[in-house]
């Protein structure tokens, strides 16, 4: 049976009222040729395919139906655990028109974490993307104390018996079925989010349609963006940055989504699409920085000083917009001319060109890196919010503001204070109902009044702008009783181009060491400028006496840059860059510092060894 054509129904007057199957029927009707979805297929050599808004909504339809044949029904939680590629994002929206709950795993979540969030939301089903993921997936079938009954398979030849994906859209579409669909009420749960767990278990974070919509109200009215902007998505969408960024602000905004299945090709991905906007996690900024670095490195000296001048030029203009001053007309005309002239051309070569909002999260952001940047004439702006508070809660702005290393102010959606012990408190609209418990309750984190604590530390200056020192948990306390912000110490150390990551250890010892690994692509750059040869890669690099001592000044730059008690005394030179892969960093490119801990544990007590 052929469907009738979406309408928009009667929309409620208070957007922050509306669901996600409301905002994809209207996205149907009103835009139904505009393009909404698109991926490239391994096969098809660098083709892309596209879905418009109304072939979307079509699409999740039958998809819907072939989920609800499986026993899907409204309230299930089901899991999704596959990269980003179209068969996740279109499940998602249409488990949310059936009135289901998706929870997304990260690809790299370890066999006790799949254990954990399997039985915590109790869902019978689970997608997987390849046959590696079922082997994992597999022997809980057969707990007792997990409730899985049934997988299915994205890739072709789906192993072990187990449903093709494929099959699901073989479904035929019952007539009655509509009445099933896009029945979702504001404060429905859309979807479970599942912290990453720096420390201890995940937790799965209950976020409705209505926090959500909140959320992207008040995104909305901090940034300058054209119409039906495009939006590179690469970030897992296990991470709560890219289910707002990827997913339902491109439904609330009729934006077009550009998936890219594998992160190491994101480069490659901008330089096609010439996006308007584009947000990375700090390390993804530090690794596109220290590329760019190198790069410029190898060019010819008069070359570097004309980008050089033409740099001065952007941050200095930079400078009057941070004060919320004007440029004066002198200025102006000296930025237009280094912009057109020298910087655009160079941001062409990377399709970072067009990028009217560039934007970073999830862990403080080097000052240098912000710096560098804006000899670009790209402001990062910076923002700050936890999975709990549906992703942004303070951010920097063209539109309303911004403070170069603040993580701005809050949004429209949230208040936020600041605790007695410096403890950032936020509440508000977009603020999460609560923690999943494995009965289906929902625990609130809430006080009295409504605050959660975030575990963060800052401060809040007279402006309102935030000011990130670091997380509760991760202050350091040294034997003297002085408090350390590792995140501080870090981030002086990663302002020369040679260190990529740092971390610092101090608890209850009298001084500070710290762990650094090379850049992977500054270090060879500045190898060949200075004429190091070694043929042991990052570990020869990590041994050669001209990086070592280069490393010691770097350190000791720092060092001039921080109170005695932050200094570092001893550090280890490390080769192999950290990872989600090998587990010292979260998939979201947080650190984890016990995993690094007790993997360097005789690095570390070697170190305060006299």
């Amino acid at each position: 049976m052929t469907p009738a054509p979406p309408t928009t129904g009667d929309l409620p007057d208070d957007p922050a009222d509306r669901t996600l199957p409301q905002l994809l029927a209207r996205n149907a009707h009103d835009h139904p040729r505009l393009p909404g979805l698109s991926w490239q297929p391994p096969d098809r050599d660098g083709d892309w395919t596209t879905l418009s808004w109304a072939e979307i909504h079509e699409h999740t339809r039958s998809l819907a139906a072939g989920y609800r044949a499986l026993g899907v029904g409204r309230g299930d939680h089901v899991l999704l655990m596959m990269s980003n590629r179209p068969e996740h994002w279109l499940s998602d929206l249409a488990l949310v028109r059936l009135g289901a709950v998706p929870v997304s795993v990260y690809g790299t979540a370890a066999r006790e974490q799949i254990t954990h969030i399997a039985r915590n939301c109790r869902a019978r089903l689970a997608v997987v993307e390849v046959a590696a993921q079922v082997a994992v997936w597999e022997p809980l079938l057969s707990d007792a104390d997990t409730p899985l009954e049934r997988l299915v398979v994205a890739e072709e030849g789906a192993p072990g018996g187990h449903l093709p994906y494929a099959a699901l859209l073989g479904e035929p579409v019952p007539e009655q079925f509509g009445k099933e669909l896009d029945t979702a009420r504001p404060d429905d749960p859309l979807t479970v989010v599942y912290t990453s767990g720096t420390t201890g278990e995940p937790k799965g974070v209950v976020l409705t349609h209505r926090a959500v919509m909140s959320n992207a109200l008040a995104l909305d009215a901090v940034v300058e963006l054209p119409p039906h902007v495009e939006h590179i998505c690469y970030l897992p969408f296990a991470h709560i940055a890219e289910r707002m960024l990827g997913i339902y602000l491109p439904c609330h905004r009729a934006s077009h989504v550009y998936l890219c299945a594998d992160p190491t090709r994101v480069g490659e991905t901008v330089r096609t699409v010439r996006p308007a906007q584009f947000f990375g996690v700090p390390r993804i900024w530090e690794k596109l920085s220290a590329a760019v670095r190198a790069v410029l490195s190898l060019m010819p000296a008069e070359q570097r000083a004309v980008i050089d001048a033409a740099s001065e030029v952007a941050r200095e203009h930079v400078g009057y917009r941070e004060r919320g001053g004007t440029p004066p007309a002198e200025l102006e005309e000296r930025y237009a001319r280094a912009r057109k002239d020298v910087l655009l051309p160079l941001l062409a070569a990377g399709g970072l060109d067009r990028v009217t909002w560039a934007a970073s999260a999830s862990a403080p952001m080097p000052v240098d890196v912000v710096r560098f940047w804006a000899g670009f004439g790209i402001v990062v702006m910076d923002a700050w919010g936890l999975t709990e508070t549906t992703g942004v809660a303070t951010s920097n702005s063209p539109r309303t503001g911004f403070r170069l290393g603040s993580v701005g102010r809050p949004v429209e959606s949230v208040e936020i204070r600041a605790a007695e012990d410096g403890e950032i408190l936020v509440r508000g609209s977009s603020v999460f109902s609560g923690y999943l418990q494995p009965d289906g309750s929902v625990r609130s984190a809430l006080d009295a009044d409504g605050w959660l604590a975030t575990g963060d530390i800052g401060r809040i200056d007279e402006d309102g702008y935030l000011w990130l020192t670091d997380r509760k948990k991760e202050m350091i306390i040294t034997s003297t009783g002085k408090n350390v912000s590792p995140a501080l110490v870090e981030n002086a150390l990663k302002a020369h181009p040679l260190i990529g990551q740092a971390m610092v250890h101090g608890d209850n010892r009298s001084y500070l060491v710290a762990l650094l690994v090379l850049d992977a692509e500054a270090a060879p750059a500045w190898a060949a400028a200075h004429g190091v040869e070694t043929d042991g890669g990052p570990a020869g690099l990590a041994r050669h006496p001209a990086v070592r001592a280069e490393v010691d000044r770097a350190v000791a730059a720092a060092n001039t840059r921080l109170n005695r008690t932050e200094q570092v005394k001893r550090y280890a030179l490390l080769s192999e860059e950290w990872g989600p892969a090998t587990g010292e960093l979260t998939p979201s490119l947080k650190m984890r510092r016990r995993v690094i801990r007790d993997k360097y544990a005789d690095a570390l007590s070697r170190l305060y060894q006299d």
